[in-house]
């Protein structure tokens, strides 16, 4: 019965090639449409996650509250963040792992006759923890270098590159703006984010440093907070709010 069957079927087959190979070149296509799909959306899910696995662990941003102006322009509509919001939020905030605060500015960065225009961050060593970030070489500013407000930096790998090429660039004086510093280490390379932003074409130096000779205020834009492992950013955020 079941031979007869197929027989039959190869028959059918014979008969009607055309229709037979529209049919088989149908599924072939449709199925191969299918694995195309899935497999570009679990590309797309992956580079996604690697992007945000690149900004931070469990990281989230407080920024003074805003609103918009006349016009559609954003206006700060709270004073501005101090170091101590940050000490309070990690202070009082169960789940909080580290806070960091963070200023920024574009500086022209300057060694020999090399200089490129790049982004200043001013904050503490746990900017480090916050992003996940690690030294490819020499060590991070400590402690006392930040209570100080020493002149030390560490550099991103564009800035690096871009001054000192193969060079060791470890204790040589860079210029940032105005004032010169000295390199204490390198951060491992980020690579651009999915927006297109060069995460390492950046310089890190102690916040009291960029507060008394870069910026001249005592306020902060940003504070980084990262949450412990197993705690929900989401609890965080309405308990910090």
């Amino acid at each position: 019965m079941v031979f007869e069957t197929i027989l039959l079927a190869f028959r059918q087959i014979r008969r009607n090639a055309l229709r037979s190979s529209l049919t088989v070149l149908g599924i072939v296509i449709g199925v191969a449409a299918v694995i195309t799909m899935v497999t570009l959306g679990q590309g797309a899910t992956a580079q996604v996650t690697a992007d945000i696995a690149k900004l931070g662990s469990n990281m989230l941003q407080v920024r003074p509250g805003q609103d918009l102006g006349p016009g559609g322009g954003a206006r700060t509509s709270s004073a501005p963040l101090k170091i101590s919001d940050g000490e309070a939020i990690a202070r009082e905030v169960a789940g909080v792992r580290v806070v960091a605060p963070a200023s920024d500015s574009r500086a022209q960065a300057i060694y020999g006759n090399q200089n490129a225009a790049t982004q200043v961050t001013g904050t503490t060593s746990a900017f480090l923890t916050v992003r996940d970030w690690a030294l490819a070489a020499g060590r991070p500013f400590t402690d006392a270098e930040e209570r100080s407000g020493a002149a030390v930096c560490v550099l991103g790998q564009t800035v690096r590159n871009t001054l000192f090429g193969k060079a060791d660039p470890i204790g040589a004086r860079v210029r940032l703006g105005d004032i010169a510093f000295t390199v204490l280490g390198v951060l491992q390379s980020k690579g651009q984010t999915g927006f297109g932003m060069d995460q390492d074409d950046v310089a890190l130096v102690p916040l009291a440093a960029f507060q008394r000779r870069i910026s001249g205020r005592a306020d902060v834009s940003v504070l980084y907070v990262s949450a412990k492992d197993g705690v929900s950013t989401s609890r965080v955020q309405a308990d910090m709010e």
